[in-house]
Parts: structure tokens; sequence; C-alpha cells
């Protein structure tokens, strides 16, 4: 006897016997129900938007968040809590890349042609629309770095002020403090800089201390640099579950740095040993807890720093073009595609450090071919499998497990053998889209592969 065929509900997976039952299964339970957008609440329709009122407000921070205009904007937390398979257009998880897009096929009808329609948006000034190398060295030189030299050791030194106020102004004793962030690696440019500051404290008795306390840390921490004397040149953000943040007004207000206070528990030490980091680096993987994870993962912020930050010069220039790009080149999220999630910046910084090890680690390059190697490299995504053994071992029992279950692009963090930096994005179709318009454009139109970058001819 052959058996039963079951017919399942794609709203809520329930079974039935029939097309028919399912029909008005479909009828009754979904038909007329549309999803909160910002719970994933199914509700009637009606009664939707009093709901959202009484709720969610009219928009919520969150959705302002994802509506911003800058791509650059920090990520709330070190790791990514959702992964490429969550919906761009709804917060739907999918357990694969493939259903995710089939959902997004066929609840939201995000075709081809609405994929393109939606990501990419050259600004008219793009520097894609130079017609020469010799334009691109000349928007490099004038319009890409970070302050002009003239201010960096005034804007060091105020830096250091500010670092040196925080460290006063926190409610607890500091054993010792991490640097991160654009502004700490070098990679920062005149639109933005960042940093971030891990501030460690023997006060906290564990990991789980520091989870409980976290937030009346913050809080008194905020209300005593309102209290200081940099009150006047700071503004608040809104905090995050793990961090303050604010920004703050450089050398009589010429720029403005942005500011990711971060309080932890020292699972790590000063000069831990190599057990020490494989001990964590197991806690990481088999953790469960998502806020623990985040403050595991802030334990390792200064080898995620040093990787990029021994690149050379030309790199870090390399990395603030793709930046740029990154900034200019995507079309604005709308309320149709709120929860798209492009590449962080510290997964463009990796990707572009790659490049330029496949091209055999040159001191002076093309910033024009290794720009387009860059391009080129993220038209193919899907190949993309990127592992580095600096900080970690190869023989790590967990190591084959997670590079064999994990999607592509698989870029492992170079300071954490648990977590795939691709992750952080959901929109990695758009990326190769808006790349590959981008190598038509006249800046690369025609342009071919040259010394040492002739291996991106198989790409």
């Amino acid at each position: 006897m052959s058996p039963v065929k079951l017919y399942t509900c794609e709203q809520c997976e329930a079974l039935f016997g029939s097309p028919l039952g399912l029909k008005f299964h479909f009828r009754a339970a979904h038909l007329g129900n549309v999803s909160c957008g910002q719970c994933g609440t199914e509700f009637v329709k009606d009664s939707l938007r009093q709901r959202e009122q009484l709720t969610n407000g009219r928009k919520s921070v969150l959705q302002q968040a994802f509506t911003s205009s800058s791509h650059l904007r920090r990520p709330a937390q070190f790791v990514a809590p959702e992964t490429c398979a969550s919906c761009r257009m709804c917060r739907r998880q999918s357990g694969t890349i493939h259903s995710r897009q089939q959902h997004e096929k066929q609840d939201h009808h995000f075709t081809a042609t609405k994929r393109a329609q939606m990501s990419a948006g050259f600004s008219s000034d793009s520097i894609l629309y130079y017609k020469s190398p010799k334009q691109l060295k000349e928007f490099i030189e004038t319009s890409l770095p970070p302050v002009p030299k003239a201010l960096r050791s005034a804007c060091e030194s105020e830096m250091e002020a500010v670092i040196c106020a925080i460290r006063e102004c926190f409610p607890l004793p500091v054993s010792r403090l991490t640097k991160g962030g654009s502004y700490v690696k070098g990679t920062d440019t005149q639109d933005w800089s960042d940093i971030d500051l891990v501030l460690f404290s023997d006060a906290f008795g564990s990991l789980e201390d520091c989870k409980r306390n976290l937030t009346e840390v913050l809080k008194e921490l905020e209300k005593r640099l309102k209290r200081s004397s940099l009150t006047n040149r700071i503004m608040m953000e809104r905090r995050t579950a793990f961090s303050l943040r604010f920004q703050f007004n450089c050398y009589k207000n010429t720029h403005i740095h942005h500011f990711d206070v971060m309080p932890c528990y020292d699972a790590l030490g000063l000069h831990p040993s190599k057990g020490s980091k494989n001990s964590l680096y197991y806690k990481l993987y088999h953790c469960i807890d998502s806020e623990e994870v985040q403050l595991y993962a802030m334990c390792l912020l200064q080898y995620q720093v040093d990787f990029v930050k021994i690149s050379t010069p030309s790199v870090k220039t390399l990395i603030r073009l793709v930046k740029h790009w990154l900034q200019t080149s995507f079309a604005i999220s709308t309320d149709d595609n709120k929860f798209r999630r492009l590449p962080s910046s510290y997964t463009l910084e990796l990707i572009s450090i790659y490049v330029w090890q496949l091209a055999g680690k040159p001191i002076f390059f093309s910033l024009h071919q290794g720009f387009r190697a860059v391009l080129k490299l993220l038209t193919h995504y899907s190949d993309i499998c990127i592992i580095w053994y600096e900080q970690y071992s190869s023989n790590l029992r967990f190591l084959k497990k997670t590079n064999h279950l994990q999607t592509r692009p698989f870029i492992l963090d170079p300071a954490n053998p648990t977590f795939n930096v691709c992750e952080n994005s959901n929109a990695w179709d758009e990326v190769a889209h808006v790349a590959r318009l981008s190598l038509i454009k006249p800046l690369f139109n025609g342009v071919p592969a040259k010394e040492p970058w002739l291996f991106t001819n198989h790409w």
C-alpha cells in the first residue's frame, strides 16, 4: 500500500490529507491575515494598524536604523545575531539560503528584476564614472584620506584625552583596555571614523556576573560622562545591549568620531596561553546564550585589530576605497526591504586583505587594479572560502565541521574560528549585482588585468 500523501500549509506547516482540507484551512486561518513588520506576529489585517500604534509606535528606532543613509553604520553586536538566510523583507528566518530565496520569491515577489531595482544606487559623482586611473588617483589623494596630517597629531591627543576621561568615569576599576575601530586600525576616512573601547574589570566575578550587571554599569557610565568636562562635546546615542554610544566633536568641531564603549569580563587576560585561547574558542563554539557569545567575542577584539593594522599603507587605502564604493553605490533601504543587511566594513576589510595576499602581498601596487580585483571577487561570492590560521590551529576539532556546515561565502574571522563574518549579510546577491554593474562603468570598462593581478582572469 502506498503511503498517504500529505499537503503542507506554507504559512504554519500544518499537515492535511487532501488539497481541499488545506484550502479550507488556509481560508479560515490565514486569508486576510498579515504579519506585523516589527515583531512578526500574525494578525487580522483590519487590526494591524491599531496593533502598530499601540505596541510598536509609528516608527520604531529599529526601522529608522534600517533606513539610514549610511551603509557603514556600526553593528550593534560583535557576532551577527541573524544569518544570511534571513529574509530581506520580513523577520522570517529560514534554514537555508535556498529556502530563504524561495520564500522571498513566493511571499514577496522578489524577482531578479526587483532585486536590480532595489540594489544599485550610484551617486551622480561616483568615482566609477571617472575615465582614467589618473582621476582615481587624484580622488584618493584629495578626498579619501582621513583628517589631514596637520590635524592628525592634535586629533590623536584629543582621542587619548577622551579615552582617559572614559576610564575615569567608568564606575568600576579598569584592569585593562582594548582599542579598536577604523580609527585605530588606520582605515578611517574623512566621512567616517569609529572607535571601539572594551573596558575589562576584575570587579566582574565571571561572565555571568558581567551579563547581569551590564545595563546598570552602562547607565552609570552615561550619567558620569554627562557630568564630566566632555559634556559639551559629546552627543549621546541610543545604548545597545552591550555598549554606550556617542559622537565626539574633535579639534574645534572640525570632524566627528563615533565611540562604542563596552564593559566586559576579562576571560583571556593580557598574555593568554595557547591553551587559554583554545578553551575560549570551545566555549564560544558550544555556547547557546547569544549574550554570552557577544561578551566572549569582545575578548578577541585586539586580535581583529592587529590582523588589519599590520597591513601596508597601500592596503589600508584600498580598504578605504572599497568602503567608499559601498557607501556610494547601493540604494538606500526602504520599507520594502528594510531588513536588508549589506556586508559589514570589517568583512570588506578582510576581503581586501585576502585579494592583496593572492597578488603576493606587493608593497606598492595599482589601486585601480586592486579595486578591480576586489569587485571581480565579489561577483563570484558563492565561491569564497577563506580561513587564516595566524591565531588558531587548523587542528581544532570543530574547525573542519564548521567549514563543512557553513554556507558560502565563507570567511572565518581571523580572531574567532567559530564565526563566519559573511553571516552578517543577507544581500550577497545584491552585492554581486552592483559589483558587476561597477565593472562596466567607465573606470573599469575594457580595462585588462595586469601583473600581479592576472589571477583575476579566472574569475
